[in-house]
């Protein structure tokens, strides 16, 4: 169960998210098209990684391999966290309704061209997670280098494993290819960036930070997820592409979101097309659950944020971080415990004053007493509140020259 702090549970309450939630269809689970979750097979899927009769991947699977970055181990070999997902193209679900029922409350008339935008974003809510498949991936697509086995994934359908991989010098891009059958589709080509433990590094909310998201309405969370193509907050991608050249093309980047891991092909291709190459690190608890989707973006997002932000620690906890986020949510909260949580390790904290934003309680967000309490013992110099992206530039050029 989430946590819900007093200004998300006044947010919720006065846009009404509950009820919108309660409004959203109901996606029933369905046997996958081919009837393959037999009832042996769904109880194996608790075993997770352990399952001792894993499934191959299938001309009728969607696979996405997610981008990833790779770290020194403690006895300096590179390894990786390399993480799947694996679910049915054919989940059985009439896609048609639930189009016709998200695009009703987006104001959207039946046959408009938005609705086979809909239908694109909400397949991956409506397909049948495949539990207990393993992919087999073609790391760096040499003959010398071994294949990698992914998974067997859990009841989610997602697989994480922390593989050694080869060596590759820092900075490095690496590819990956999943090695399907010919019909099976999906995110099927990944990269991984080889960080080296010391330098600068970005860790980078997403959700109204870089990208218009209006985490503070219902609606608005839904047509920017639906409908709309993905709009950068102005001035964030020149922002970052300047923040590059200064800690170097080889400086590891995290995006983080609060979002469902439902749409990583969405974001990955809005992060491709205006932000520097990065892992995107997503919520994977609401599969095949629209309603998941609003309380993702809108409850626990503190300690979801932090937890996450340790895992990166665990990896490069020599590198000085740099955090970027905003304060529609908790950004700042997150950032503040993280500072104090792991000593030395964040060096400049960004947190943008969303001001364009229509919502319930904004103001109170804003106020320079929420990020007083924030901020509690964390130097002046280390965290900045800006409003134009512009106020950042000779922040950042203060924080890099020392």
């Amino acid at each position: 169960m989430y946590h819900e702090d007093d200004f998300q549970h006044r947010t919720r309450k006065e846009r009404k998210f509950l009820e919108t939630e309660a409004t959203l269809p109901n996606i029933r689970k369905e046997p996958a098209s081919d009837k393959r979750p037999s009832l042996s097979n769904d109880l194996l899927s608790y075993l997770g990684p352990w399952n001792p009769f894993p499934k191959e991947i299938t001309d009728k699977d969607t696979v996405w391999l997610l981008d990833n970055t790779a770290y020194r181990s403690a006895n300096g070999h590179w390894q990786a966290e390399f993480v799947a997902a694996v679910f049915d193209q054919n989940s059985g679900v009439e896609i048609s309704t639930v189009v016709a029922d998200v695009a009703e409350k987006l104001g959207i008339g039946k046959g408009d061209v938005q609705e086979a935008t809909i239908r694109e974003r909400l397949m991956p809510f409506v397909q049948e997670i495949l539990p207990g498949r393993v992919v087999q991936a073609d790391f760096a697509q040499k003959p010398e280098v071994p294949d990698l086995k992914l998974g067997p994934g859990g009841r989610n359908g997602i697989s994480s494993d922390i593989k050694p991989l080869p060596h590759f010098e820092g900075g490095a891009v690496v590819h990956t290819a999943a090695k399907v059958p010919q019909g099976a589709n999906g995110v099927l080509q990944m990269k991984t960036v080889y960080a080296e433990p010391e330098g600068w590094g970005v860790i980078s909310d997403i959700d109204d930070t870089i990208k218009v998201t209006q985490t503070s309405d219902p609606i608005g969370i839904l047509r920017s997820t639906f409908i709309d193509q993905g709009t950068p907050i102005t001035g964030m991608p020149e922002l970052y592409a300047y923040l590059q050249t200064l800690i170097t093309s080889t400086s590891p980047f995290f995006y983080l979101s609060a979002s469902p891991y439902n749409l990583y092909s969405f974001l990955s291709d809005f992060r491709r097309k205006h932000y520097p190459q990065g892992t995107m690190i997503l919520r994977d608890s609401s599969w095949m659950n629209l309603a998941g989707l609003l309380s993702n973006l809108t409850l626990g997002t503190e300690e979801y944020k932090v937890d996450r932000i340790s895992k990166i620690n665990s990896w490069l906890p020599r590198r000085r971080m740099i955090c970027i986020g905003d304060s529609t949510q908790s950004d700042p909260e997150a950032y503040g415990q993280t500072y104090h949580k792991h000593p030395g390790w964040v060096h400049l904290i960004l947190i943008r004053k969303v001001k364009d934003i229509a919502a319930i309680g904004i103001e109170a967000k804003n106020e320079p007493k929420r990020f007083e309490r924030a901020f509690a013992g964390v130097p002046k110099e280390v965290w900045h509140v800006f409003e134009d992206p512009q106020e950042c530039y000779q922040i950042l050029h203060n924080v890099m020259g020392k």
